[in-house]
């Protein structure tokens, strides 16, 4: 597949807190077929860690 299902972009950004809910959202990216782009950011809002992690489309200049 040259290009993301259900028309989704090349570049996502997944956002959460830190929690089996976010694991799975990253998990079935990697699934789909994204890769991940660099490391997780991980800062903290005073209640909850909250973990980004960017995924990209392969083949798409990343």
């Amino acid at each position: 597949m040259s290009t993301p299902p259900d028309g989704l972009p090349v570049y996502r950004v997944l956002t959460g807190p830190d929690d089996s809910a976010f694991c799975h959202r990253v998990s079935e990216a990697l699934e789909m077929g994204y890769v991940l782009h660099e490391g997780p950011s991980v800062t903290f809002d005073g209640e909850r860690v909250i973990v980004a992690q960017a995924v990209v489309w392969p083949g798409q200049g990343a």
